[in-house]
């Protein structure tokens, strides 16, 4: 292996957990999530590259994830469900309170429309609004104004 393909290896095991935020905010089964997120990875690898380190590594890959969720969307594909699923993390124990309201909340989250997915998952990064103005291509005041009307929008779909 090159020195390229250790210093990629890196990055993306060091994001990985980002990306699987992405991947889990724009599918739903396991197995749509796991083909997201290599699709994501080819699509880093493909644009390593060309990165010139004019933005952050973290900013340009959220860019390039974020892209490739929304733009497979638009693809035309065959939905398959799967009646049982593995679970995402089984390495980490968790309680039943925490699986369930973890679900309620992702579930909610996926009523969003995909900008404001996108904006909230970098929001949960806790990236700066002028970073998620960068990433997103808007304005920074727009930023603070549309996570907030999305924070409002999830108050009121988890109080449903």
């Amino acid at each position: 292996m090159n020195t390229v393909e250790k210093e990629f290896l890196a990055i993306v095991s060091q994001y990985q957990p980002m990306l699987y935020k992405i991947v889990r905010l724009y599918r739903d089964s396991f197995e749509d999530r796991e083909d997201l997120f290599q699709e994501i990875v080819f699509q880093l690898w493909k644009s390593y590259p060309n990165f010139r380190g004019e933005a952050q590594i973290k900013t340009w890959m959220y860019r390039i994830a974020l892209n490739t969720a929304l733009a497979s969307f638009r693809k035309n594909s065959t939905k398959i469900n799967y009646l049982s699923q593995l679970p995402d993390l089984a390495e980490e124990i968790i309680s039943d309170e925490q699986v369930l309201r973890e679900e309620r909340l992702f579930a909610v989250l996926n009523l969003l429309e995909d900008g404001e997915k996108a904006l909230i998952a970098l929001y949960f990064d806790e990236l700066s609004y002028q970073q998620m103005a960068e990433i997103l291509g808007i304005n920074e005041n727009y930023v603070g104004v549309k996570l907030n009307r999305i924070k409002t929008k999830i108050k009121n779909l988890l109080k449903k």
